[in-house]
């Protein structure tokens, strides 16, 4: 397996795109060429996926949007993280820890070194 099915790392794009934001605000190509980078391309986020987690963060109050001209004359959209971003950051990576935790229990160790059973 070389990639990593959307459906499985669903619930865990806003806590990849939250991690980028921590340090400073940025935009929605940086941010999917990071993620595409740190994960050594085996998770790509779709841009429609990217856009509708920005949509609801918003709308969660864990993110905030300001526009910014670019020395290009190009107009960007930034995401900054809020208090309550950084909250729920930490929640999630809780709950990560969690999900690792109770999934082990079902992976079977010879299975992964085998590469089949």
């Amino acid at each position: 397996m070389n990639t990593i099915s959307s459906d499985v790392i669903r619930g865990y794009n806003d806590t990849m795109i939250l991690f980028f934001l921590l340090e400073k605000p940025s935009y929605g190509y940086e941010i999917s060429k990071q993620i595409k980078t740190l994960t050594k391309e085996k998770y790509v986020i779709k841009e429609t996926t990217l856009y509708s987690a920005f949509t609801r963060m918003e709308k969660n109050g864990y993110i905030v949007s300001f526009s910014s001209d670019e020395e290009s004359g190009k107009r960007r959209t930034y995401y900054r993280i809020t208090d309550l971003g950084r909250e729920y950051y930490a929640q999630k990576c809780a709950e990560w820890n969690l999900t690792k935790e109770v999934i082990e229990n079902f992976i079977d160790k010879e299975v992964l070194q085998n590469g089949s059973y």
